[in-house]
């Protein structure tokens, strides 16, 4: 059922109130709106617009204590629960450091916030919450029951918009389009030279940009010593694999306006239909394995040697989900981690006809 865009705030609250059990994102799907035109809508009713000013938010984050910080896309939903510590300010990015709760924020790409509060019979769960220019969610803070309830409205109060309309400017949804073009000409000898000089991943971000290129597209092009294609089952017997000897990895996942990332072994998988599950006491891990494309092993020089990446894309050449084997900065990568990856089934080309 789509609504027209003569949809009203009203007509938004009721149709919240007649299917309660529906996820805010499905909801909103159903409605062919935004989630944030779905949270707006219940301003005055739970829900109070907030400034969506990261500076601030980090700087007061640390007092609520434990809480659970969620960053999502279309295929993948990253939980960590701990404090938020060490933050980083910072104009184009900031960073949270903390041991439990890691992230890279992108300030340009918090544009609308809300302070969610959801009431039942015995319970209120509260929440921040903040979404992009198109609408779209980029990270969310919920409170645990050890969460610092009086720090949380401290903090809303110095956060509180005067603007506290039930509705939300939201821009158009960015194009998305198809399989990434094939056709355009690419300079591998160039790519291939900027890749071996590497002497930290990190400097793989200016490459792309240098190149014009798209992370799928450099990763399919730079020639198997340094990438190569795995089959798309890969990612969950690495998953089950790392879990099985304990492994420590790390798995970052990305909104467009955060990383979060967790650090450190995974212990309980739990397949449910297209999902794969991670729930352990501090992370949790929701993967719809069917939304896998193609999958990558990666390999990228760095001054303590290359370090091995899997990682997973959709149909438009999106990544949805990274793992790393943890280790420090200064370090060789692990072993165990280079062994896994290498017992990984790569991917067989059909030769059909």
């Amino acid at each position: 059922m789509n609504v027209d865009t003569k949809t009203t705030p009203a007509d938004i609250r009721q149709t919240r109130i007649d299917n309660p059990k529906l996820r805010e994102r499905d909801l909103a799907e159903r409605l062919g709106i935004s989630e944030a035109e779905l949270v707006a809508a219940h301003c005055g009713h739970g829900v109070r617009r907030i400034a969506p000013d990261l500076d601030r938010l980090l700087a007061g984050l640390g007092a609520l204590g434990e809480v659970m910080a969620l960053t999502r896309n279309e295929s993948a939903v990253h939980e960590k629960i701990g404090p938020y510590d060490k933050p980083v300010p910072g104009k184009h990015a900031a960073m949270l450091l903390g041991k439990d709760i890691d992230l890279r924020l992108f300030p340009r790409h918090f544009v609308h916030g809300f302070a969610v509060e959801k009431r039942d019979e015995t319970n209120v769960r509260r929440s921040l919450q903040f979404f992009d220019a198109h609408g779209d969610a980029v990270h969310k803070i919920h409170l645990r029951p050890a969460s610092d309830v009086n720090a949380y409205e401290g903090l809303v109060a110095t956060l509180l918009s005067d603007d506290q309309t039930a509705s939300v400017a939201i821009a158009p949804p960015p194009a998305t389009g198809g399989a990434e073009p094939t056709d355009t000409p690419v300079d591998t000898d160039a790519l291939r030279t900027r890749w071996a000089d590497m002497r930290d991943v990190h400097q793989f971000i200016g490459i792309l940009r240098d190149l014009k290129l798209t992370r799928r597209r450099a990763v399919e092009l730079v020639g198997r010593d340094f990438a190569y294609r795995l089959d798309n089952e890969a990612v969950a017997a690495m998953m089950h694999e790392a879990a099985r000897i304990a492994l420590p990895i790390m798995c970052f996942v990305g909104s467009r306006g955060c990383i979060q990332i967790h650090s450190g072994p995974i212990r309980t998988l739990k397949p449910m239909g297209p999902w794969l599950n991670v729930m352990d006491p501090s992370f949790h891990l929701h993967l719809r394995t069917d939304h896998i494309s193609d999958a990558w092993a990666v390999k990228k020089p760095t001054k303590d040697g290359h370090v091995t990446s899997i990682e997973a894309y959709d149909a438009r050449g999106s990544l949805i989900i990274q793992f790393f084997g943890q280790r420090e900065e200064g370090t060789v990568e692990r072993t165990a981690w280079r062994s896994l990856v290498a017992d990984l089934p790569a991917y067989a080309q059909s030769t059909a006809a």
